[in-house]
């Protein structure tokens, strides 16, 4: 079992930074992929980035060039940095963990989800 806790989330004008973490309940070096998620009020879930054990990253088009994952596996600890945020960006954001269970099984695994609110 994974708990995923995330923070960072607030109110900020627009062309604002936010910095979000995800805080997992235990080591994060096993795990396939970790990612970052929003959802808007009326809209579907939508990838915003994630990180693959290797190191690989993959940005949504609307972010790219103005968030970046990172990861720290002192902390156990997952990080969207969001810079030039719109209002378009306010949404809750979700973190998420892929891991390999079993031979056989992969799991994915939610935070809580923290609000971001960009004002105009």
């Amino acid at each position: 079992q994974v708990q995923l806790v995330e923070s960072g989330g607030g109110l900020v004008q627009a062309g604002g930074s936010l910095r979000l973490s995800c805080a997992a309940s235990r080591s994060i070096t096993s795990f396939n992929k970790m990612g970052w998620y929003r959802q808007a009020p009326g809209k579907q879930r939508e990838l915003v980035a994630t990180i693959t054990s290797g190191g690989s990253t993959n940005n949504a088009d609307s972010v790219k060039g103005r968030f970046t994952i990172s990861r720290d596996y002192a902390k156990n600890t997952v990080y969207l940095q969001m810079n030039s945020l719109k209002p378009e960006d306010s949404a809750i954001y979700y973190c998420n963990a892929v891991v390999r269970t079993t031979i056989i099984e992969i799991r994915n695994y939610w935070g809580q989800g923290t609000q971001v609110t960009v004002s105009s």
